[in-house]
């Protein structure tokens, strides 16, 4: 059965309530709260997200459609897993798309926004770090996706806009399991300045640069927690294996 029928045979109020289920869900996979490889059963995750078994099996089945988990038969659902393989090819597509869309935004990128949006980056709030590295994300996609949207390609927006979304996860991964927050003011500054100018090649190579390096801190912490022998996971994500 394809999603849009079986989202379409549920009633508006259950759909309604799937959809909420599946944001938060969807935003503890990417947190790494719920950590690649977990295991998940519905009572599970509708105890711990307070839903009914309607809602829980329309999160699931749009979780699952989107790649961010798998069924195991009569074991209940797993949270896909992550490989420094995902990390390499998130980057290459970025290292790609990233310093073309810069080059197009010149002359077009709302400057005072990007100030705002990088300041947004470094602020420290006095919350967990697993907190500190979901509001870090958020701001960072920000900055990345209104210079995607500047360049005026809705398709290359698009396409950054998942890519950014496969990085929170890899994100939360690689720094919050290793407890530090990943820093790259000076880059944005450097590309804001390159905008000011109005120096297209610049900013195209100040974005590939930046990829570059933001791609070996990545694949270096990712590579540390995927090696680290039992790690341990969320309290969330052990309740939702009962």
């Amino acid at each position: 059965m394809s999603l849009s029928i079986a989202l379409s045979s549920q009633p508006v109020d259950t759909i309604s309530q799937g959809d909420s289920a599946y944001a938060r869900i969807r935003r503890d996979i990417l947190s790494c709260r719920l950590m690649p490889g977990a295991l998940m059963t519905e009572p599970g995750l509708m105890e711990a997200y307070g839903i009914g078994k309607s809602s829980c099996r329309i999160a699931l089945t749009r979780l699952a459609h989107e790649g961010f988990i798998q069924s195991l038969p009569r074991k209940g659902y797993q949270v896909a897993p992550v490989t420094v393989k995902d990390v390499e090819e998130v980057f290459t597509l970025r290292v790609q798309l990233e310093p073309l869309a810069a080059r197009l935004a010149v002359g077009r990128v709302d400057i005072e926004r990007l100030r705002v949006l990088e300041t947004a980056c470094r602020v420290r709030h006095p919350v967990p770090l697993p907190d500190q590295i979901d509001v870090f994300m958020d701001a960072n996609k920000a900055f990345h996706l209104e210079i995607a949207r500047a360049a005026g390609n809705e398709r290359l927006l698009r396409t950054l806009s998942g890519l950014m979304d496969e990085m929170t996860r890899l994100v939360a991964l690689g720094f919050n399991v290793q407890g530090t927050k990943p820093e790259i003011k000076h880059d944005h500054n450097a590309m804001i300045a390159a905008f000011e100018d109005g120096d297209g090649k610049r900013a195209e190579l100040i974005a590939r640069r930046h990829i570059e390096t933001f791609q070996a801190m990545t694949l270096e912490k990712v590579y540390a927690s995927l090696s680290e022998a039992g790690a341990s996971l969320p309290l969330l994500a052990a309740r939702l294996a009962r």
